[in-house]
């Protein structure tokens, strides 16, 4: 990219503490956004030395960060090339971040959701061969509070969150656990994630939690799996509203 086009990007407007941090948060948004596109090459390293006002040891610790990241690649002589999508580290904070901001198709969430519904499915089966009868307990006053709650959006959202972190827990995969909680705490600023809610959506959301308790609690593996898997899918179906092709969810 030449200086005349470096030019026409936006400004960097900040000089943060952290300068390499923030000049790589920028670097990352500018990659998933498309404005250094796979298959081209950065700027060289003095023209992005001046659009961030910043020295070069800033600018290789910012690229060598997205080289973690899967985002480009650095070959002496070659310049640093932006990989294609496919090798980027999609569950990295800042990449996952810029793609979800950025996706007006929703297709980024709605993968995000699959790979949930796919592993609280699991998680559920298993919950519905072990949890004990104070797991069964906690789950069913969740359940009944979110009844009461279903007109007060916030809080209602935080005893859904500890419903199914109660089952997640109660299968005991903690990997499985990390990966959900870690993807949704990424997103959950999000609005697109977030979409619409409701009292009466509330009220249908707590039935599908309903129909997942008293299938673990007749330690029905089988119809856990399949409520888990009904309840995400048509929670965030209603959530989404009808932007892009929610195809991506059939099964």
């Amino acid at each position: 990219m030449s200086e005349q086009g470096a030019a026409e990007i936006p400004g960097w407007t900040r000089r943060p503490a952290s300068l390499a941090a923030a000049v790589t948060a920028e670097l990352v948004q500018r990659v998933v956004r498309g404005t250094y596109a796979p298959g081209t090459t950065l700027p060289p390293e003095p023209v992005l030395c001046e659009t961030f006002s910043v020295s070069r040891t800033v600018i290789r610790e910012a690229v060598k960060v997205l080289q973690e990241k899967g985002l480009v690649r650095v070959r002496q002589g070659a310049g640093t090339t932006v990989t294609p999508m496919a090798q980027w580290n999609m569950l990295d904070e800042l990449v996952l971040a810029a793609a979800v901001a950025g996706d007006e198709s929703l297709a980024i969430l709605d993968d995000l959701v699959v790979t949930r519904r796919l592993l609280e499915s699991d998680m559920a089966q298993v919950a519905a061969r072990t949890a004990d009868q104070a797991v069964l307990d906690r789950l069913r006053a969740l359940v009944d509070r979110m009844d009461e709650l279903v007109g007060d959006t916030a809080t209602y959202e935080e005893h859904d969150r500890l419903f199914h972190d109660t089952i997640m827990q109660a299968s005991g995969n903690r990997i499985a656990r990390g990966v959900v909680r870690s993807l949704e705490s990424q997103v959950l600023g999000s609005a697109g994630y977030h979409g619409r809610s409701g009292r009466d959506m509330c009220k249908a959301s707590n039935k599908g939690h309903r129909r997942i308790f008293e299938r673990i609690a007749a330690h029905d593996g089988a119809g856990a799996a399949q409520a888990m898997f009904t309840h995400i899918t048509e929670a965030w179906l209603v959530r989404r509203g009808e932007a892009g092709d929610p195809g991506r969810l059939k099964r």
